[in-house]
């Protein structure tokens, strides 16, 4: 298992939602005063956007408390306070949650802590109340409970793929690279997720850095039965010409989506496809064959087209550019003298132009 480093306050400082600056001289008893009149006015109903900055006032009579007056006791009994009076019902914050279980981490209620993070996952679950209570799990380098943890995460939030991610690069930390691939193969089966990209590129990437060539071009496959997106192929393509298959197993890849954009009329992909494609072989030292995929590169026209408002009648016209490919222009002559009129009005615009000689 890998070294993990000695707990020490530093790790879990005070938060500082901008606690006012004080003079050597303060008031303790004024300050005191001061905010328990300002916390006196709860707000009037249970909205969150009516606590957001209340919130606010509870925690920097805690740490007014905890950093300046030096008083533990008191710090615990405001932060309790503030615990009771949270609407949990409708919502909560998980700010408070973490500053409260960080504040006992200081002063070395480790159990207090465990227990106040692990009613804010059981009452009202968070991103944040989770990843506070994994770092702190970690930092302590309890790796089953941080299992456990993650385990309850993703039960709560099964499309967060920055969870599934993090599990899996725990897993990988730890040497347990057939847990690490189990996570992933789990993640990648769920029907839905938030950021499928990052999801897919984590696990690739985990295959690629163990030397498993195999493994990761299945996951491309894979991949693309799921989605046919132009940067799946590109960096597919790029894999392949760095992974030992080189670049003819490059140039398959890029064939293969060509024709697929091709057919389905995506001109825009095909033009990002080419464009990556003519890139590679320029990398590789092959002008020729970089030429040659040059040559199927498109000529962009604009056009217009009629814009047809909300009720269905006509609302004037549009430009918009369009992307003219060799086969098509070979197939419509008519292209040609569009090209030849659009360069003669071209002349004609230019300042020092000699179409009207």
């Amino acid at each position: 298992p890998p070294m993990f480093p000695k707990m020490s306050h530093r790790m879990f400082p005070a938060h500082d939602p901008i606690l006012p600056i004080f003079t050597d001289d303060f008031d303790v008893e004024r300050t005191r005063e001061v905010f328990e009149r300002a916390i006196a006015n709860v707000p009037p109903a249970a909205e969150k956007r009516l606590w957001r900055r209340y919130i606010y006032l509870w925690l920097k009579y805690a740490i007014f408390e905890e950093l300046k007056a030096k008083d533990v006791p008191r710090t615990r009994e405001v932060l309790e306070a503030c615990r009771k009076l949270l609407p949990h019902t409708h919502f909560t914050f998980a700010k408070f949650w973490v500053h409260f279980a960080h504040f006992e981490v200081r002063h070395d209620r480790l159990d207090s802590a465990r227990k106040l993070l692990g009613f804010a996952i059981g009452r009202c679950p968070k991103d944040k109340s989770f990843k506070a209570y994994i770092e702190l799990e970690l930092q302590l380098g309890e790796v089953q409970r941080c299992r456990q943890l993650y385990q309850k995460y993703l039960e709560w939030a099964p499309s967060k793929c920055s969870a599934w991610t993090s599990f899996a690069e725990l897993e990988a930390s730890l040497g347990e690279t057939e847990r690490c691939r189990a996570i992933y193969e789990v993640a990648t089966q769920q029907t839905a997720l938030d950021m499928p990209e990052v999801l897919w590129k984590g696990y690739i990437d985990f295959e690629i850095d163990l030397n498993e060539t195999e493994r990761a071009r299945a996951l491309y496959r894979q991949l693309l039965e799921r989605t046919q997106h132009v940067k799946v192929y590109l960096s597919f393509g790029a894999f392949e010409r760095i992974s030992g298959g080189g670049m003819e197993a490059a140039e398959g890849v890029f064939a293969e989506a060509e024709a697929l954009f091709k057919e389905r009329g995506l001109k825009e992909e095909r033009l990002l496809l080419l464009e990556g494609w003519r890139d590679a072989h320029t990398e590789a030292g092959d002008a020729d064959k970089a030429e040659q995929v040059q040559s199927r590169m498109p000529k962009r026209i604009k056009k217009k087209r009629p814009i047809v408002g909300e009720d269905g009648e006509a609302a004037g016209w549009e430009e918009f550019y369009d992307y003219v490919y060799p086969e098509e222009e070979a197939k419509a002559p008519s292209l040609k003298i569009l090209e030849m009129a659009q360069k003669w009005k071209k002349q004609k615009t230019q300042p020092n132009g000699d179409a009207d000689e």
